[in-house]
């Protein structure tokens, strides 16, 4: 009787290749010792989120107090009363102002093996709601400041993407910091090659268009496309006569 010689098995290919955990590995109660390399674990992980994104919108202004978050929170809100999925990634560190505008305030989220959940807001209006994720929803206080250096804030950057449960979205909007820094570094980096372009945010006068240039500058260089610009804080209107005024000099 003949016996067939199976081949011998590499140990190493019963090792799977990821945990199937959808948050990055430093919230993973298992980090200490686990095997799998995680520099992979978490690049799959910002990919599969992003896969399920259709277009990301980059809302940016070279210079704070341009209304930058609030334009953020109305244009999240105009889509999802168009009838579009859309969520708000809050990439403003030290001000993290969304969870403020979405009615969270002081309200914190748990991990599960999905990720962090991203909070959803709902209203008559919206046809569907709108996620939000935000770093306030880690802190213990709303008015505790946020003092990190660089490497900090990139590890962040990574796990709003890749760490907040999105689920499927058409629209994902950003409201990032102001200025062309570490923030807006990272972020471009790692949603090159996917479907992304830039909101820029400005007031009228002449030092906020001085900046904003230097923000047009960067898009440039980066080949990021910038879909267009909005003047904030443009005019007032008359709550007696409707009749509309400059408050600022425009430039």
């Amino acid at each position: 009787m003949s016996v067939s010689h199976f081949p011998a098995r590499d140990p190493l290919a019963l090792v799977p290749e990821d945990c199937g955990r959808g948050h990055a590995c430093q919230f993973c109660p298992e980090d200490d010792h686990c095997t799998l390399e995680k520099g992979k674990h978490e690049k799959r992980l910002i990919e599969s989120r992003l896969a399920d994104i259709g277009q990301i919108i980059m809302v940016m202004a070279n210079k704070g107090g341009v209304g930058k978050s609030t334009i953020s929170a109305n244009l999240a809100a105009g889509l999802a009363a168009e009838g579009y999925r859309v969520g708000v990634a809050d990439a403003d560190i030290h001000g993290p102002n969304q969870s403020r505008f979405f009615g969270f305030v002081g309200e914190q989220i748990r991990l599960s093996k999905q990720g962090l959940p991203a909070k959803a807001f709902t209203h008559a209006a919206l046809k569907h709601p709108v996620l939000v994720g935000s770093l306030a929803f880690m802190m213990e206080r709303d008015d505790t400041p946020i003092v990190w250096r660089d490497a900090y804030k990139h590890d962040f950057m990574h796990h709003l993407i890749g760490s907040f449960d999105w689920g499927p979205l058409d629209y994902l909007v950003i409201d990032m910091p102001p200025g062309t820094g570490n923030e807006l570094i990272t972020l471009t980096d790692m949603l090159e090659g996917h479907d992304v372009a830039a909101l820029l945010a400005t007031t009228p006068q002449e030092v906020a268009l001085m900046d904003s240039i230097k923000a047009v500058r960067f898009c440039q260089e980066r080949a990021l496309p910038l879909i267009g610009v909005v003047e904030n804080m443009a005019g007032v209107t008359c709550p007696h006569c409707d009749g509309h005024f400059h408050v600022f000099p425009r430039a």
